[in-house]
């Protein structure tokens, strides 16, 4: 990663303190993404790409009235600081409001336990998805399309406050996708597969097994029976259990979206029940190791879990 937003970190200490007594509230945020994207579609690749974004955002507040700015050139910073300030102060009529934080002064980063991303040439990358590429369309006469994603992204974020945070955070995230579609007459399948990692580059390189459990999927969906509409005792992966909550449920527990729509807020009133008592909803991005942690959230707030169902109750909220 470059050193371009080091040379920022007094600057924005520097502009919190010249312009934090024109308003009640201030936040700056700074990021650079540095990544790769790769797509090969059947025989043809449609993207093949290494980029460089950096750019940020000013968060200003005076009674009530929210100003917001953005930007992808770092050199206008101060004149997009005054312009949220400017708005907020048009439209500040009340008071504001904001729930008092202990300030965190902190420079942290998600370890890589093997090779950089960045470090691997854009070649090797795309030998790679060629490979899991041809696994695909080799498996099985029925394959028709095949589809790899390959993407990387290296995050360098700095986040100032009024309230006196200044944080700075690294890490690195990695993905991968493959899908491919089966065909027998009519009848057409589409196995999937998804991984990442926010580890090494050596987490995607032997993923064979994985990447043909999507053809395999595809053609043996071919000939299952279809189903019927009607009642049934499911058996779902734990993951995708994960996934069912988050669009089912998580959604329906964000707070600002419940705090918009009164017939919402009473569907999910505090001490409902929503289960049996052995059920237990958490969501959180304390726990380390996965691809959603992370340390501290886009306000600075440090990362936290939180407990949405205990024993089948609605006891919180995100």
């Amino acid at each position: 990663m470059t050193d371009t937003l080091n040379d920022y970190k007094n600057l924005i200490s520097e502009l919190i303190n010249r312009y934090k007594n024109r308003v009640d509230f201030l936040t700056i945020r700074l990021e650079e993404a540095r990544g790769t994207n790769i797509l090969l579609r059947s025989e043809r690749v449609e993207t093949l790409s290494e980029g460089i974004a950096i750019g940020g955002q000013v968060r200003a507040c005076y009674k009530g009235g929210w100003g917001f700015a953005s930007f992808n050139q770092l050199s206008s910073l101060q004149e997009r600081l005054e312009d949220a300030i400017a708005a907020a102060r048009l439209i500040g009529e009340e008071e504001t409001l904001i729930a008092p934080v202990e300030p965190v002064i902190i420079s942290c980063e998600l370890p890589l336990t093997g090779t950089d991303p960045r470090l691997v040439p854009l070649a090797d990358k795309k030998a790679l998805c060629d490979r899991y590429n041809n696994l695909l369309r080799q498996h099985h006469a029925s394959i028709a399309t095949t589809s790899v994603r390959y993407s990387d992204s290296s995050q360098h974020i700095l986040l100032g406050t009024s309230d006196g945070t200044l944080i700075e955070q690294k890490w690195s995230d990695l993905e991968m996708r493959f899908s491919a579609t089966a065909r027998d007459g009519d009848s057409v399948q589409t196995g999937r597969e998804t991984t990442g990692s926010r580890k090494a580059f050596e987490d995607l390189i032997n993923l064979e097994e994985q990447v043909q459990g999507s053809a395999k999927r595809a053609v043996q969906a071919l000939v299952l029976p279809p189903v019927k509409g009607d009642t049934y005792t499911v058996v779902i992966d734990p993951i995708l259990t994960g996934l069912f909550v988050h669009e089912a449920f998580g959604h329906l527990s964000e707070a600002d979206m419940l705090y918009e729509n009164p017939d919402l807020l009473e569907v999910m009133s505090m001490g409902k029940r929503f289960g049996p008592d052995n059920l237990q909803i958490f969501d959180g991005a304390y726990p380390e190791g996965h691809r959603g942690s992370y340390f501290y959230d886009d306000e600075g707030t440090p990362a936290t879990t939180t407990q949405l169902i205990k024993d089948g109750v609605l006891v919180g909220r995100l």
